[in-house]
């Protein structure tokens, strides 16, 4: 294996936003272990092409504001445990996220971002089985940069002779902000509602003060065709937009809102395919920004499907070349962060790809995040690509009211 190259990597706005200074926390279970150190050696070769994740993030030394990583392969954290638990008896309770599952990822004690960009632990189960739970930080992969890296460790794995079939392209000059920067589109994701509506205050002090919990709903292609049919008048409409503006329409029921109060939708569009020229194959930085969609409480509850959908769907639109290009500039004369007052943010797990993973003794028998935050995840469904599990933590007091208008409400409304 060729040595890795020390140099220092440039971060885009995109990556360096202080609201993904962060890791994206997986958790696998499959049904049969790989030999820890075959994982080990095959995640030693797959870090000579993602060398990055063996560096450390650090603070530029050009911008205090900035972040970049020093590419010094320091390597990534490997960690093996054992638990006296059966696959079955680990799946019995796997439906929603628990605090005991933070365990299954080592907790390094370092400050925000500084420590191993990746960190993997290895759980033992005494049937056999094994536990796999990654840490990767945000800063560096967005949910498809993700995949990119853990489908081509999983592959060598299985092949280790064999080359990529993508290969990753580190650079992020192409997301550099235009000299100098040129605001021309609204960013309403970044725009703070008005400091003289106490609401958007007092709701956001509510939701942090109350202990949340999660609540899960799978919706079959069944459920999401009825949701679109809600859709009055007649609308297309793909599943990500049904669901996402019925998810959002039950959170604002659930929680009580006042009539008078604008919240947001925010959720993640991949713009590799938006940008001009379109971002390189094999990129695996972020590559994403956060789409808005904004409405009184009351047209939003009061209307069908049709109206939440077409904000969806506006929202969407507004999302080209110009627009991204504007917020990065945004981002280098601000440094500010998404304003999530009276917000809900969805991001879409999926349509990734994440349950594919095959170390070479069969696929997970469960994919999902290792702890349940205060977003919204849409996940994928093991055995069943059509299908979609929506997760969200939400004020304990509110549960169960939520939990009814996700599967419940909107049926009676039919």
């Amino acid at each position: 294996m060729c040595p890795n190259p020390k140099h220092k990597l440039y971060l885009s706005n995109l990556d360096d936003q202080r609201f993904l200074r962060f890791s994206i926390k997986y958790l696998y279970l499959f049904k049969k272990s790989v030999e820890a150190e075959w994982l080990k050696f095959s995640l030693s070769k797959v870090l000579v092409e993602y060398y990055p994740l063996a560096g450390r993030v650090r603070v530029s030394s050009e911008d205090a504001e900035k972040l970049e990583v020093d590419c010094n392969s320091e390597g990534a954290l490997f960690v093996e445990a054992y638990v006296n638990l059966s696959v079955e008896e680990f799946l019995e309770g796997s439906q929603r996220p628990n605090a005991s599952w933070r365990k299954l990822l080592f907790k390094v004690d370092s400050h925000n971002f500084a420590g191993a960009p990746l960190i993997i632990q290895v759980t033992h189960l005494r049937c056999g089985g094994m536990i796999l739970c990654t840490g990767i930080s945000h800063c560096l992969c967005d949910g498809i940069g993700t995949v990119q890296f853990l489908q081509a460790w999983e592959f060598l794995t299985r092949k280790p002779n064999a080359a990529l079939h993508v290969s990753p392209f580190h650079e992020r000059y192409m997301l550099k902000p235009r000299t100098p920067p040129q605001i021309t589109s609204s960013h309403p994701e970044f725009t703070c509602l008005l400091p003289q509506e106490p609401a958007p205050i007092l709701l956001n002090q509510f939701l942090q003060c109350q202990n949340h919990v999660p609540i899960s709903a799978t919706f079959s292609p069944t459920d999401i065709l009825q949701l679109k049919k809600l859709c009055i008048p007649s609308l297309k409409c793909t599943s990500f937009e049904a669901l996402a503006a019925h998810v959002w329409r039950s959170w604002a029921r659930a929680l009580d809102l006042s009539p008078s109060l604008r919240v947001k939708l925010l959720f993640s569009i991949n713009v590799r395919s938006k940008l001009k020229p379109e971002l390189p194959k094999g990129f695996y930085g972020n590559g994403f920004v956060l789409a808005c969609a904004e409405s009184m409480v009351e047209p939003l509850l009061r209307s069908n499907e049709h109206y939440s959908v077409k904000l969806v769907q506006e929202a969407k639109e507004r999302v080209d070349n110009e627009n991204i290009r504007s917020l990065i500039d945004l981002l280098e004369e601000r440094k500010g962060r998404p304003d999530l007052s009276a917000t809900l943010v969805i991001s879409q797990w999926s349509k990734l790809g994440l349950e594919k993973l095959d170390f070479g003794e069969g696929g997970p028998l469960h994919m999902g995040p290792l702890s349940s935050e205060i977003y919204c995840l849409f996940l994928p469904v093991i055995g069943d690509l059509h299908s979609i599990t929506v997760l969200l933590s939400i004020p304990e007091k509110v549960a169960e009211k939520f939990e009814h208008c996700l599967k419940g409400y909107w049926k009676e409304a039919e």
